[in-house]
């Protein structure tokens, strides 16, 4: 049985333990937990996170996870958004020993067991799913099944940038321009169709994640590369209300 045939389904909350805190710059945080009673994930699920204030006042948010199943450790990297509650919390506050109420892995929908060609595309902190997956693809040895496209405005605005590029990753920066292997320039933009058309050949299916503007940005792009609507999975992010 596969990573994905197996689906885990979503767990009772639980406790997570920080073991491991790494702030990245002024916009990430990245957190390792140890997880009771954890449930092994497919590479492409989240995790729910909620906080609780002393006077009972609870805010939770869904984090992807970036750790591969075989890790002992859960590993979440985390954006700090405007006006999020959760995100800043964690960004300023959290420390290695704190414990937060955990609910997962949650998500049957957006997951890649290693068995299907699949392309992979993520503006920022979307990559969070893809590295699981990448990470997952090099413990199986099923590197050649999973492409992965990046974009970010600036290099240093990308998490997992140097992973992502030891995976081979295909990298797009929209406010720097970029040398190639050829010796030319990438002029800063968004990934361009032609850049998408040779990895979309032979894929079975593409996973986008992003910004609602980055999805449907991509969603047009992989069509035009002719990648069926109907294979193609989406998760989308932004700013809590």
């Amino acid at each position: 049985m596969t990573a994905e045939t197996q689906q885990p389904v979503a767990s009772s909350w639980t406790t997570g333990t920080v073991r491991e805190v790494e702030r990245i710059g002024d916009n990430f945080v990245r957190l390792r937990l140890e997880v009771a009673d954890r449930t092994d994930h497919v590479p492409g699920q989240h995790y729910v996170l909620r906080l609780r204030a002393p006077d009972g006042y609870t805010a939770q948010r869904s984090y992807s996870i970036a750790s591969d199943p075989d890790d002992p450790l859960v590993e979440l990297l985390v954006e700090c958004l405007p006006r999020g509650e959760v995100s800043s919390f964690l960004h300023e506050v959290a420390e290695v020993g704190d414990e937060f109420e955990l609910r997962g892995p949650i998500g049957r929908w957006f997951v890649w067991g290693g068995t299907t060609p699949s392309l992979c595309v993520a503006g920022g902190s979307g990559v969070v799913p893809f590295v699981s997956m990448m990470r997952y693809a090099r413990r199986t040895g099923t590197e050649p099944l999973l492409r992965v496209v990046a974009s970010a405005q600036h290099r240093d605005k990308l998490p997992y940038a140097d992973e992502l590029e030891s995976y081979g990753a295909f990298i797009a920066l929209t406010r720097e321009n970029q040398p190639l292997p050829d010796g030319s320039e990438r002029v800063a933009a968004h990934i361009y169709p032609e850049e998408i058309v040779p990895l979309a050949d032979g894929i079975e299916r593409a996973y986008v994640c992003g910004s609602v503007g980055f999805v449907s940005f991509v969603g047009r792009i992989l069509g035009e590369a002719g990648v069926r609507s109907d294979a193609v999975r989406v998760e989308q992010f932004g700013p809590t209300g």
